[in-house]
C-alpha cells in the first residue's frame, strides 16, 4: 500500500511543479468538498445534498485555489528576498488585514446566495449580523495557520497546506454552529 501512495505522491508533486495553478485549484475544490461531507455527515443530514457538495467544490476550484495561489505568489514578490520572523508577521498581518475579511465576506455571501439560494436581502442581513463574529474568530484562528504556512512551508505548498485548514475550519465552523442550535432548542 504504501507504494501506491508514494506513487501517488510522486505523481501529485509532479503535476504541482508542471501544472501548479490547475493542479493547486483542483487540490482546493476536492478538499473543500471532504469538508462539506463531513460537515453533512456531522450536522445529521441523512442524505447527501449533492448540489451543496458541487457548489462548494466549484468555490474551491475556482476561486480558493486560483485565489492562494496568486496571493502566495504576490507575497513572495512583495517580500522577495527577505527571511526571518518581521518578515513572516508582515506576510501574516498584510494577509490578515486584507485577504481574511475579503474571503470571509465573498464567502458568507456565495454561500448564502449561491448554496441556499436565499435573496440578497437576506444574504446582506445575515452577512451585516454574522461577519463581525466570523471575522474576529478568523483572527484567532488564522494567524497561527499563517505564521507556520509562511515560515515553514515551502511556497508551492502553501495553498495545500491552507486548503487543508480551510477544510478542518468549515467542519469546526458547522460544528459550532450546530452546537448553539442544540443549546438554544435545550
Amino acid at each position: 500500500m504504501s507504494d501506491i501512495v508514494k506513487d501517488a505522491w510522486r505523481k501529485y508533486l509532479l503535476q504541482l511543479q508542471t501544472h501548479p495553478l490547475r493542479t493547486k485549484a483542483i487540490t482546493s475544490g476536492v478538499l473543500a468538498g471532504c469538508s462539506d461531507v463531513a460537515a453533512q455527515k456531522i450536522s445529521g443530514i441523512r442524505k447527501l445534498q449533492l448540489r451543496r457538495l458541487l457548489l462548494i467544490m466549484f468555490y474551491g476550484f475556482a476561486y480558493a485555489g486560483p485565489f492562494g495561489h496568486f496571493l502566495h505568489k504576490l507575497m513572495d514578490m512583495i517580500f522577495r528576498g527577505k527571511k526571518g520572523n518581521q518578515t513572516v508577521a508582515k506576510k501574516v498581518l498584510l494577509e490578515q488585514l486584507v485577504s481574511s475579511p475579503w474571503n470571509n465576506i465573498l464567502f458568507m455571501i456565495y454561500y448564502g446566495l449561491v448554496i441556499e439560494g436565499r435573496p440578497w436581502s437576506l444574504v446582506k442581513n445575515k452577512v451585516k449580523k454574522d461577519y463581525p463574529v466570523v471575522q474576529l474568530t478568523a483572527w484567532k484562528f488564522w494567524p497561527i495557520v499563517g505564521w507556520v504556512n509562511y515560515q515553514y512551508v515551502p511556497l508551492q505548498f502553501r495553498v495545500l497546506f491552507h486548503s487543508f485548514f480551510a477544510a478542518s475550519w468549515a467542519i469546526f465552523l458547522n460544528l459550532k454552529a450546530r452546537s448553539s442550535v442544540a443549546i438554544k432548542n435545550a
